[in-house]
């Protein structure tokens, strides 16, 4: 990954724009791809703001369809390494690649819930968390309700994105990071 300028980014064709910034976004490679047309962009922030606006605008069954891209937290697919590069760095980074057999059955039957209950993965900025306490938001988040738990789930998107995104472009300036 190579980090650009903002101004790279807007001067760059729209397919290497789109294919620079496709992995900001958990198998949604469409949501830089169509925010491309509106460039360019005053920073960093700016495109994130577009990029977020544009999967909140989703109607809910393509809302729905978004968030199920998203692996499982200590999943099957990050312990057999079938995620995508940064998800597996993220998840990594606090080793939900590497649970022992107990902890498996455990974020398996909490993902599992969640999911029976909401309809969509648990989904959670873990470079904001230890695994003690991304396993005390799962446990937390279950009593949420459907509305907040969707609100919830598009935060933590903002978080990750902002992370991935601000590791691209070198004159970031995204706050809160």
């Amino acid at each position: 990954m190579t980090a650009r300028r903002i101004a790279e980014f807007n001067a760059l064709p729209r397919g290497d724009f789109a294919a620079a910034l496709a992995p900001v976004w958990e198998n949604a490679d469409w949501v830089a791809e169509k925010v491309s047309v509106d460039r360019p962009f005053a920073s960093a922030s700016a495109l994130h703001e577009a990029m977020l606006a544009l999967v909140r605008a989703l109607p809910e069954d393509e809302l729905l369809a978004f968030l199920n891209r998203h692996p499982d937290l200590g999943g099957a697919d990050v312990r057999a390494g079938r995620v995508t590069a940064e998800s597996d760095a993220e998840q990594s980074s606090i080793r939900l690649n590497a649970l022992t057999a107990e902890q498996v059955a455990e974020w398996d039957g909490l993902n599992a819930a969640y999911k029976a209950r909401f309809g969509f993965p648990f989904i959670l900025c873990v470079r904001r968390h230890d695994q003690a306490s991304a396993l005390a938001a799962i446990r937390d988040r279950m009593n949420g309700t459907r509305q907040g738990e969707l609100e919830a789930a598009l935060q933590e998107i903002a978080w990750i994105t902002r992370y991935r995104l601000a590791a691209r472009v070198t004159d970031h300036g995204i706050s809160g990071l």
